[in-house]
This record gives structure tokens, C-alpha cells and sequence, in this order.
């Protein structure tokens, strides 16, 4: 497996002035990553030259460039917002290519109170975004995926209807292995049930208490209704040495970004993190 670092690790940073995009690919090369994933927060992709200033420090650090991962929903849209979304996909398939990334995620759709049969009704209109999107990348060689996110669609029964009816061999799954806990799925075995859709995995730790006891600020509730926040990865409740196990058993060799979004200093998170990783992969 080759670990590297998603940059929304780092997002505060970028917010907050001290790094920019290009610091976050130089940081990552210093702690020893082999890849970065791209994620358009926390600066503008769309600034003059960004993509290639991003391909050519990526280049120059020693890094490759192992995912782009951007934001979209196609669901509910009429007719015309549905056809904005499958062009404004393209062309940041358009910004993957520039970027030398032989991999794009995009979300697919976000809701929270939606069950099966209503997606059952909508899988078709998914299905085609997806496939729209997947053909037009594979012309330039590009992969696509989505992620399970956005509760809609993160659990493995839901991701494998869609990623079966899209029906494209270069269209997976970017799986994180935190937020199927999201839609109250052990990710232990949410791994070993989708590792084989994979073409991309985010590594990412949280700390879980009970629907019954509000823990306060800085958690989120899951679909189930227990209370998540982000943990520096092997910190948290996930039993993350495990995770990795099964994909190391399964014979997963691709990509591994972290992805750090607990509430503290993201750098020394981060860095906590990938050390974790590192070591845990080295682990029997």
C-alpha cells in the first residue's frame, strides 16, 4: 500500500493563511508521504496555472498526485440543474487531467432521511451522472469513483446497487473507512464487504459515544443517532489495526490517504497520524 495525506488534512492551515496549497505538498513530501490526494478547500483550484504549479511541486517534492477529490450532488434536481452538474463534473475531470491525477472522486448525492425505496426510484438518474462522467474521464485515462458520503448513499448495500447499475469498470469506490460509521456500519466489516470496489482508500479514525449521552460541542450525529467526532487515526474508537489487516489480507496494494479531521492542531494530527499508519502497516 502507498500512504500519502489528503489535503483537507490540512485545510485550517490554508484557511487560516499559514500554509498554502504548495506548503501542504512540500509538508507532505517531509513527513515522508509517497502520494497526495487533492482536495479543492482552503484554496482556489481555479486561480491562474493552480492545477500545474499543484503537478509540477507534487513532481519536483517526489509525490504523485493519487486522487481528486471534489464535491457534487444530482440529487433532487430538475432536468436542467441535473445537466449543469454532469458539465460542471466534467470540467473538473478537465482539472484532474491538468493536475496528471489518474483518479477523480465525486459525490453523488447527499441526504440524510431518504431509505431504500426512495432510492430505488432515483438509482437510475444517479446511475447516468456517474456513467456520463466515468465515459468522458476514461478518454483521458481518468478513473472515477464516489465515496461513501453524504448518508444517502454511504452504506455498503446502497454503494454497491449504485456502483452496480453505473456498470463501468473504471467507476469504484473511493472507500473511507470512518465514514461507514456514519450510517452506523462496523468498519471492520464494511471494509472487508467493499475492499474489492476500491480504488482509493481514506484512513480516518473517530471517537463514538451513545445517542443517550451528548457528549457537547464538536460532535456530529450518525444516522443511527450516535455522537461522532474526528480523532488523530489510532486514536479514536475505530479498530483501525484491524481495518488495515483485512486490507492487507485482501490483498489491497493502491492508494491509502489519510484524512485528518479531529479538532486538534491539524499539523501535529496529521503528522500523530500518518506515523500511526506507517506503523500499523508495518504490523503482522
Amino acid at each position: 500500500m502507498k500512504l500519502g495525506l489528503s489535503s483537507y488534512s490540512l485545510v485550517r492551515e490554508m484557511k487560516e493563511g499559514r500554509m498554502s496549497i504548495l506548503d501542504v505538498v512540500q509538508w507532505a513530501a517531509d513527513e515522508g508521504c509517497e502520494h497526495i490526494e487533492i482536495v479543492p478547500a482552503g484554496f482556489d483550484i481555479h486561480e491562474s496555472g493552480m492545477p500545474e504549479k499543484i503537478r509540477d511541486k507534487a513532481s519536483s517534492a517526489g509525490l504523485s498526485i493519487s486522487n481528486y477529490a471534489v464535491n457534487a450532488n444530482f440529487d433532487p434536481f430538475d432536468s436542467e440543474a441535473f445537466e449543469e452538474e454532469i458539465a460542471r463534473m466534467k470540467r473538473q475531470v478537465d482539472i484532474a487531467r491538468r493536475l496528471g491525477s489518474a483518479h477523480m472522486r465525486h459525490d453523488v448525492a447527499w441526504r440524510r432521511d431518504a431509505d431504500m425505496r426512495t432510492l430505488a426510484g432515483e438509482v437510475e438518474g444517479l446511475a447516468e451522472a456517474c456513467r456520463r462522467i466515468a465515459d468522458y474521464a476514461a478518454e483521458f485515462g481518468i478513473a472515477t469513483s464516489m465515496e461513501n458520503h453524504g448518508f444517502y448513499l454511504q452504506g455498503s448495500d446502497r454503494i454497491q446497487y449504485l456502483i452496480g447499475k453505473v456498470g463501468r469498470e473504471r467507476f469504484g469506490l473511493t472507500m473511507d473507512i470512518g465514514n461507514f460509521l456514519c450510517g452506523d456500519e462496523d468498519p471492520v466489516i464494511a471494509v472487508k464487504r467493499n475492499v474489492h470496489l476500491a480504488t482509493m482508500i481514506h484512513l480516518k479514525d473517530f471517537y463514538v459515544r451513545p445517542a443517550n449521552a451528548d457528549p457537547g460541542e464538536g460532535f456530529f450525529q450518525s444516522a443511527g443517532g450516535r455522537y461522532l467526532r474526528g480523532a488523530i487515526f489510532g486514536h479514536g474508537d475505530i479498530d483501525v489495526r484491524e481495518v488495515l489487516r483485512c486490507l492487507k489480507a485482501k490483498d489491497y496494494t493502491g492508494y491509502v490517504s489519510l484524512e485528518f479531521e479531529g479538532m486538534e492542531d491539524s499539523i501535529r494530527g496529521s503528522r500523530i497520524g500518518l506515523a500511526n499508519a506507517r506503523a500499523f502497516l508495518q504490523e503482522g
